[in-house]
């Protein structure tokens, strides 16, 4: 038999004709690694062909300007507040962590306010770790006063300088025939708005009056606005159970990150103080 190379038209050079489709093999993982997730195939002579990564920067047509990556203002430990308040009256450590699973942990003396802090940490996915004593024995007053106050102080500090946060939080939460609307603001600024229509005096031992006392001492050491309004209800303990669970939601709305902000201060004066 006789062998002759291949014709070629006129003006085509064997160099510059399409090359035959390479044997070479190309995993699908290879080919969408996360480093780099294109390939080319080069041939500079005629039966050597390889594969030649290309940048990814390089491959994408120049549209508009390059995405800039959001920032990751949680740490690998997460934004964590922890405080200890010591009185005559009151001995109180709690431990909060804002990017927590909803880990509850509460012991104050006070059942039912055990009760409402697990509201706080179930429903807000916050760690609360907290252990309080106090003069129970007079009335439930001073530790309810000084759980809150902790609890502000401990927020207060787990938020920083709060860049990137939402900042506001909205929230209405139902329990059965009551339904509780809470709006707030990490604004630097205490304010309290409250209106429950608490229809009796106890709710198992706990003086519903310290309802408002507790959410009051709270938004004095944290520094935010609270607004709560009921809406609807007639038994005491959904009607606090309600308050606490929309609390906690609009807390978490409040403090979780804003993707668009990219980690500047939700505001417009570029500050928000405690003062």
């Amino acid at each position: 038999m006789k062998l002759s190379a291949p014709s070629w038209p006129v003006g085509i050079s064997p160099t510059s004709a399409q090359p035959p489709k390479p044997t070479a093999r190309v995993s699908l993982r290879t080919l969408l690694s996360p480093r780099c997730s294109i390939y080319r195939f080069s041939s500079h002579k005629m039966g050597s062909h390889h594969l030649k990564p290309i940048s990814c920067s390089s491959s994408v047509q120049n549209n508009g300007p390059p995405a800039t990556a959001s920032p990751s203002p949680v740490s690998s430990v997460g934004r964590v507040g922890e405080v200890k308040r010591v009185t005559k009256e009151t001995d109180v450590a709690v431990r909060i962590h804002l990017d927590g699973t909803g880990v509850a942990d509460s012991s104050t003396g006070i059942p039912f306010l055990d009760h409402m802090l697990d509201q706080l940490a179930s429903h807000g996915l916050f760690d609360v770790h907290l252990r309080a004593t106090g003069d129970i024995h007079i009335d439930d007053h001073h530790t309810n006063e000084d759980v809150a106050l902790a609890i502000g102080t401990a927020i207060l500090q787990a938020l920083g300088d709060r860049k990137g946060i939402n900042r506001f939080g909205d929230f209405s939460a139902p329990l059965d025939e009551a339904l509780v609307h809470v709006a707030l603001d990490l604004s630097g600024r205490p304010h309290l708005s409250f209106d429950l229509q608490i229809p009796t005096q106890r709710v198992g031992t706990y003086d519903t009056q310290l309802v408002e006392h507790f959410f009051q001492s709270l938004v004095n050491t944290s520094g935010m606005t609270l607004h709560i309004r009921q809406l609807a209800g007639k038994n005491s303990h959904h009607i606090i159970e309600a308050t606490f669970k929309a609390f906690a939601r609009a807390l978490r709305q409040a403090t979780e990150y804003d993707p668009r902000r990219l980690g500047t201060i939700p505001s417009s004066k570029g500050v928000l103080s405690r003062s």
